[in-house]
């Protein structure tokens, strides 16, 4: 869905550009992400997403954060309280005057998020992603990447442990061996099963023998993992996430669509870098 260059991000979209990696975090590059939180003083000094800056305006204008060259940037995503669709203001738009009305004639008030993103749009070529629900709703599902925290220093996000990549919404991540061994992951993400994708065969999750897959195969670009999918398929079968799986399936390209969609040209490619790839899944007890 777009508007005059803007564009509606899911929330897991956001998820997942928060969570590339190379040999370290994206964050770390200057003209990978601009993340942009135009809700009140108050709100963001209450909380805020990672590494989100406070628009400010003067004289009804948006300011643009300093030291940002939008131009360059590869994402900026904008995000108010809950904005959550574009499609009410593309229905109704006077391409006379440029405004947007509802039925009754009478004009709509833009939603601070669309409003800044489009005041934002000359300034790039790439579309402005507006976050689909805005702050309340990706704060209800990602609480962990919550902070009260204004001012990164480069050496803080050098440090920064990326999450596993989300592959079905709630559901399946991808994710390297730290990510699979990090108990405060495990907890966030609700974890209660692995794939291992690795030579090695010893003990490395913490759980029940019967909630661990392991996948002989070697940890390089050329290895084919194909030949394991019919057994992967019924693992995750046994732990009780067919159905989600096949929902998901249908309604994408590919079982890693969500996860490909954003940041990395291929998650699957990019976890393979990390030494012992792991499929992390977290099932939903019924």
């Amino acid at each position: 869905m777009r508007m005059d260059g803007l564009v509606l991000c899911e929330p897991i979209e956001l998820y997942n550009i928060l969570n590339q990696v190379t040999k370290l975090s994206r964050l770390t590059e200057t003209n990978y992400l601009c993340l942009l939180d135009v809700r009140s003083k108050r709100e963001y000094d209450e909380s805020h997403v990672i590494t989100a800056r406070r628009v400010k305006k003067k004289a009804n204008e948006y300011l643009t954060p300093e030291s940002v060259d939008l131009e360059c940037v590869k994402y900026c995503v904008v995000y108010d309280h809950k904005t959550s669709s574009l499609e009410l203001l593309l229905k109704h738009r006077d391409d006379d005057n440029d405004e947007y009305s509802d039925n009754t004639g009478e004009g709509l008030v833009l939603g601070a998020a669309i409003e800044c993103g489009r005041a934002l749009a000359h300034l790039t070529h790439r579309p402005i992603h507006i976050l689909k629900g805005g702050y309340e709703s990706f704060s209800a599902t990602y609480h962990f990447f919550r902070t009260q925290k204004i001012i990164w220093m480069p050496q803080e996000l050098d440090a920064f442990q990326p999450y596993p990549v989300e592959i079905v919404p709630g559901q399946i991540y991808l994710g390297d061996f730290r990510q699979a061994c990090d108990p405060k992951i495990q907890k966030d993400l609700k974890i209660k099963a692995h794939v291992n994708v690795s030579m090695e065969t010893g003990p490395f999750f913490v759980g029940d023998s019967d909630r661990l897959l392991h996948i002989q195969i070697e940890d390089t670009l050329e290895a084919n993992i194909s030949p394991f999918l019919r057994h992967l398929c019924h693992f995750i079968e046994v732990v009780g996430l067919r159905q989600e799986v096949q929902k998901q399936h249908a309604a994408k390209s590919s079982l890693s669509g969500s996860a490909v969609k954003v940041g990395e040209d291929c998650s699957w490619r990019l976890c393979h870098r990390c030494l012992r790839s792991t499929l992390l899944i977290s099932v939903v007890q019924l």
